[in-house]
C-alpha cells in the first residue's frame, strides 16, 4: 500500500536542489506524480505530489527534516484521497494597473460565492508604453453545483469596472472527477 503525500519546498536557491529531493524520495521508494516549482526573488519554492510505501513513511519524514539542516525547508501532508463531486470550471483572466488590495478583493467575491482557486498565478511587469506596473492573474476556478456563474461573472464584472482592470472568465465545458 502507498501512501500519497503533498511536499512543500522552499529554500535559497542553488543547483542541485531539485535533485537532491529527488534522491531522497527515490531512496525510500517514492514516486513523484507532480509538482509545481519556481524560483522567485531567489528563493525556490516547490509543491509536489508523491506517493511512498506506507513502511517507508517514517524514514522518509525523518530523511526530508534532515535536509534542514542544508536550508531546504520541507512541510509534509499525507494528501487524502475523497472524491469530489463533479464541478464547472472557469479560468480567469485579470490585467489592470497595479495597486494593493486587487488579489484580495477579488479572492473576497470567489469566497463569496463558494468558489475554489485551483490555480492561481500572478505577475508585475512595466506597460508596454508607460512602463508603470501592470498586474496580470490567471486562475483556475471551480465552481459547486450551486454557485450561480452568470451571476458571479457579474461581481467580477463590477469590481473590473472599479478597479479599471479587464477580466474575462472562459467557460471549460469540460468537468472535473
Amino acid at each position: 500500500m502507498t501512501i500519497p503525500l503533498i511536499l512543500t519546498v522552499i529554500s535559497a536557491d542553488k543547483p542541485g536542489l531539485v535533485e537532491s529531493l529527488a534522491q531522497v524520495i527515490n531512496r525510500h521508494g517514492g514516486n513523484w506524480l507532480d509538482s509545481r516549482m519556481a524560483r522567485m526573488a531567489g528563493q525556490f519554492a516547490g509543491i509536489l505530489r508523491v506517493d511512498v510505501p506506507a513502511e517507508r513513511l517514517a524514514d522518509l519524514r525523518a530523511e526530508l527534516e534532515q535536509l534542514g539542516s542544508m536550508g531546504i525547508n520541507i512541510q509534509l501532508a499525507v494528501s487524502g484521497q475523497a472524491e469530489e463531486p463533479a464541478q464547472e470550471i472557469l479560468y480567469l483572466n485579470l490585467v489592470g494597473n497595479d495597486r494593493p488590495g486587487i488579489v484580495h478583493e477579488v479572492s473576497a467575491i470567489l469566497a463569496r460565492h463558494g468558489v475554489n482557486v485551483e490555480r492561481l498565478e500572478t505577475r508585475c511587469e512595466p506597460a508596454p508604453m508607460t512602463a508603470e506596473q501592470l498586474f496580470r492573474a490567471s486562475a483556475r476556478l471551480s465552481l459547486l453545483p450551486q454557485t450561480d456563474a452568470e451571476i458571479l461573472r457579474a461581481d467580477l464584472e463590477n469590481l473590473a469596472d472599479d478597479l479599471m482592470v479587464e477580466l474575462s472568465t472562459e467557460d471549460n465545458s469540460q468537468t472535473r472527477n
